[in-house]
């Protein structure tokens, strides 16, 4: 790129070739000139080829330089060019109404070239200096665009990490926790539309619930393998350590949570979700017997998701139920196991929820 290229470009805007001819021999050594002897020509060069500065005559037959100024403003192409306004006029209010206008100064006629050349200057050099914070702002804005889909890449790979944790050591498949986890995008979407949970189901909280809803057993990690993994029927002692899944989960979390200087909503739906998705609308669940709304929104989500899912799913000690009866079973849970609204919005989707069921079947 040549030095003429890299100078900055300035329109002098005035009907008298005296006052060009002597704006230009001032100005031509310094920057690039472009000329125009009326309002209506300088609004075309200026929103062809927007300049870095414009200088512009007042008084002028036609369009005057307070309409040719309050057009400049008005398009979004021109409308952060610095206008300096010249001018025989020294009221007041005549550089009052400038300055309303979007004006960045006045030069007075006749005309004093230190006076001209230092205030072209310093006008073209903070000019200069908002276009490269403009675009240093641009690019900064594009580095933490792409930084933070690289977190959220991270964080979901890290989510994944620690459910198939979880997953490895139980009789549960990774199709389990991607099942669950669409299941609750699905409950969300339809309960979004509902008036009691509309201001609660944001786009974020939506997304938040999805990528939380994998974690919901990752407290399973603390059980023991003798338990964990027993095809028959559990005793009364190892049922109630099973239950104690939902606490390693929130405890977890919880560690992870004090890592961080400021809470995280995120974590904190995974440790709701963790710890409370056993618990029932009547207070008959566990870990803490919980009841109604007392149970964190996300757990009661979930509590329809996993038990839907677990009573379609085979496992070794059971076989797979119907989804009609899956359905019926949650239908009847309405008021005492699940909240009953959620239920309501359960019944509206069911055939969502067999689809899902469909298209991400375990292999087994």
């Amino acid at each position: 790129m040549n030095e003429q290229a890299e100078q900055a470009v300035i329109l002098i805007v005035d009907d008298t070739a005296d006052n060009i001819t002597l704006l230009t021999y001032l100005l031509g050594s310094h920057y690039k000139n472009k000329v125009a002897t009326n309002g209506q020509k300088a609004l075309q060069i200026a929103f062809k080829e927007p300049p870095d500065l414009i200088l512009l005559d007042i008084m002028m037959p036609g369009m005057d330089g307070y309409t040719v100024c309050r057009e400049l403003k008005a398009n979004p192409t021109t409308r952060d060019v610095p206008v300096i306004f010249l001018t025989a006029r020294t009221q007041e209010d005549d550089e009052a109404r400038g300055f309303e206008l979007g004006a960045v100064d006045y030069i007075t006629k006749p005309i004093s070239p230190p006076i001209l050349m230092a205030r072209v200057h310093t006008h073209i050099a903070l000019q200069q200096a908002r276009k490269t914070l403009a675009k240093h702002n641009a690019e900064l804005e594009v580095l933490v665009e792409t930084r933070t889909r690289q977190l959220a890449g991270l964080q979901d790979s890290l989510i994944k990490a620690m459910a198939s944790m979880a997953e490895t050591r139980d009789n549960e498949t990774g199709q389990h926790i991607r099942r669950t986890q669409l299941y609750m995008q699905a409950l969300a979407e339809r309960l979004k539309e509902c008036p009691q949970f509309r201001d609660t189901l944001s786009e974020q909280m939506i997304t938040m619930i999805y990528k939380s809803a994998p974690l919901h057993d990752i407290g399973k990690v603390g059980v023991p393998d003798r338990i964990l993994l027993k095809s028959g029927k559990l005793t009364p002692e190892e049922f109630e350590e099973i239950k104690k899944h939902t606490t390693y989960g929130r405890n977890t979390i919880q560690a992870a949570e004090k890592e961080l200087e400021t809470p995280e909503p995120f974590l904190i739906i995974a440790r709701d979700i963790a710890y409370c998705h056993h618990e029932k609308w009547d207070g008959s669940g566990y870990p803490s017997g919980l009841a109604g709304e007392k149970i964190p929104f996300a757990a009661r989500m979930m509590a329809i998701a996993d038990v839907y899912d677990a009573l379609i799913s085979k496992r070794v000690y059971k076989d797979a139920m119907p989804h009609s009866e899956a359905a019926a079973t949650i239908i009847r849970g309405k008021g005492s196991h699940f909240d009953p609204n959620m239920v309501e919005a359960f019944e509206s989707i069911t055939d969502q929820f067999e689809a899902i069921a469909k298209k991400h079947q375990d292999d087994l």
